[in-house]
């Protein structure tokens, strides 16, 4: 038997298990589960980001595109992703290569078209997936037609950007005045760029070329939100919002000036974003408020069409009580997934068991305790260095596991399911504006280019990603030992795991059951417990952050578990799916981890 057949085997296998421990579960003629209530579909999600540049090029230009993304649906379904997300797939410059956006309205040409978009929609959707896109909302690009307007005062667009006349310059003999405050742009250098058709500065919290829309503008609310409204009548099921936390700075004092913002202390480079505290152009409260608006058009769109529900994912690194408000408050409803990045940006390569522990509860021990809530977990994107290279290669499986093991929705960034790893960028290859504007002596500090490189297909030219003789950044040099194909054709692979894991967690992500984690040594354990009327069914996700052997005995957790097996393992794993283990004398080996599936009364499927 080929080793694909042998995975689909051993995949089907799983399913029968869980769904014989679980009670009947509703499967489609290709093993998915499905809910019965779609309107509640994503709060066991799994949901994929896709980097469309980099995904898969159809046409040979080096550039990922939308025929690409349409002809790998078939990957995606087979990992059991619930939907994606595309980062901005919109008309632009490329100055922020998609996020300086010039038309809302259009497909970025070397992208593809309207048509395109419309038949990748359709394609989603036809294999169960739901698309979703990535909401740029708090700049254009400046070679948008609103900006244009603006700039050149025309009625209308006067006050569409955030405007400012300047300062006055002590110099005499000075071309222009100083900027309003000391504001500093994400991107290095000041956030305020002199327009000398206008004779005013505008801000630009990111790149000069992303100038901020004025939110304070009535006009502008309502065009963003006829935005939403366009791609959700083309079957969007929801967005993505980049950089909410900065939607809203101060308005001016009663004559006109901006405060400057408070030094860190953290640096002396008055270039630096990390020289100021940005108390004044990031958090604000009217943010929220922006946040619910927006999903009122979504929950409105759905009553005016119907379907499933819309889902609105935020963007923010924001301190944990603020990001909580975007769940909403007690009486309105704000986005159903305001990212946590704390998996991201709270652990380390060397991190405990405890850590992880705590990392987790830090996010549920804040969350608003609301039956319409549920948690999230990211464990990388486009703006982060990815897990391999974040966390050793020896923990790409252990963190795929806990990820998928957590309750809610689990969000994973196309590539560390294989578990792809940075891609060392030189400065003549860089490409991202943060990076370039960093200088040579800089850039790695900044860039985000090591973790955009192509997507690994195969092992043929360009990783299987484009035939083009130059791709947009270059392939990752071990992508011959490290893609889809070559860990399609092993039994055991970082796929492999990841399959089985979407497997598990959509088997059980409809039947009630209880969550809790423990810590024994180094070894993080995750108790998922299902009540049944004959059985106690149970899923202990286990995974050794140590470099020592640790015994542990789950009787200590649940003294009714009678029997197990190992139902997942990862790659360095001794152990063998199916095999049975004795719950009271387990033992995990350095950086070992794998999920057990225990029960209280062993089913006669187990031969033990």
């Amino acid at each position: 038997m080929s080793n694909s057949l042998s995975q689909w085997r051993n995949l089907s296998l799983i399913l029968t298990l869980v769904s014989f421990a679980f009670g009947f579960v509703k499967t489609s003629e290709n093993g998915d589960t499905t809910d019965p209530n779609q309107n509640s579909w994503w709060k066991g999600a799994i949901i994929y980001q896709i980097y469309p540049r980099s995904f898969m090029d159809s046409n040979g230009d080096g550039i990922g595109d939308l025929r690409g993304i349409i002809d790998r649906l078939d990957y995606l379904r087979d990992n059991r992703i619930d939907g994606f997300w595309l980062s901005p797939i919109f008309k632009s410059p490329m100055a922020d290569f998609g996020y300086d956006i010039s038309d809302y309205y259009s497909i970025q040409p070397e992208y593809g078209t309207l048509n395109d978009f419309d038949a990748l929609v359709a394609a989603a959707n036809e294999r169960g997936m739901k698309v979703f896109l990535d909401f740029v909302p708090n700049h254009t690009s400046d070679e948008h037609e609103w900006f244009k307007k603006s700039e050149l005062r025309e009625p209308g667009y006067e006050n569409f950007y955030v405007w400012h006349p300047g300062r006055p310059n002590p110099k005499d003999n000075a071309s222009r005045p100083l900027p309003p405050c000391n504001w500093v742009s994400f991107f290095r250098g000041s956030a305020w760029q002199w327009s000398e058709l206008r004779k005013e500065y505008y801000l630009h919290q990111f790149a000069v070329k992303q100038p901020d829309l004025n939110y304070r503008n009535p006009a502008v609310v309502e065009a963003m939100k006829d935005v939403m409204r366009f791609w959700m009548a083309r079957g969007v099921a929801g967005y993505r919002i980049d950089a909410v936390p900065t939607l809203f700075e101060i308005a001016p004092d009663v004559e006109g000036q901006y405060p400057d913002e408070p030094l860190s202390g953290n640096t002396n480079d008055p270039d630096d974003p990390g020289y100021l505290i940005h108390i004044y152009t990031q958090d604000r409260n009217e943010t929220l408020d922006m946040v619910y608006q927006w999903r009122a058009v979504t929950d409105q769109f759905q009553q005016e069409h119907g379907g499933i529900e819309r889902i609105i994912m935020a963007e923010t690194y924001s301190p944990i009580d603020i990001v909580m408000k975007y769940y909403g408050n007690e009486t309105v409803p704000g986005a159903q997934i305001p990212f946590n990045f704390h998996l991201i940006t709270d652990l380390h390569q060397n991190m405990t068991a405890s850590e992880m522990q705590n990392t987790i509860n830090y996010w549920l021990d804040h969350m608003p305790k609301k039956d319409s809530i549920v948690p999230n977990w990211v464990l990388g994107n486009h703006d982060q260095h990815r897990v391999a290279s974040r966390f050793g290669n020896d923990m790409i499986d252990a963190m795929n596991m806990i990820l998928l093991s957590l309750p809610g929705v689990s969000v994973t960034y196309n590539g560390e399911e294989i578990g792809m790893d940075d891609v060392w960028i030189s400065y003549n290859d860089t490409v991202d504006p943060a990076a370039c504007n960093a200088g040579p002596d800089r850039y790695q500090y900044t860039t985000r280019d090591p973790e955009r490189t192509p997507f690994q297909w195969n092992s043929s030219k360009n990783a299987g990603f484009s035939t083009a003789n130059h791709t947009w950044l270059p392939i990752a040099p071990n992508y011959t030992q490290v893609n889809v194909q070559k860990q399609l054709s092993e039994l055991e692979s970082h796929l492999f795991v990841y399959r089985n894991l979407t497997a598990m967690k959509k088997a059980a992500s409809y039947k009630t059951h209880s969550f809790r984690t423990f810590v024994e040594d180094n070894v993080f354990i995750i108790l998922q417990q299902f009540e049944n009327a004959d059985n106690l069914s149970m899923f202990y996700t286990v995974a050794n952050f140590g470099y020592q052997e640790t015994i542990i005995n789950l009787t200590k957790y649940e003294p009714s578990t009678n029997i197990a097996i190992y139902l997942i393992v990862s790659i360095s794993s001794q152990h063998h799916q199916m095999e049975p283990v004795s719950v009271n004398n387990i033992s995990v080996k350095p950086k070992e981890s794998f999920v057990l599936l225990a029960f209280s009364t062993p089913p006669q499927v187990i031969q033990v």
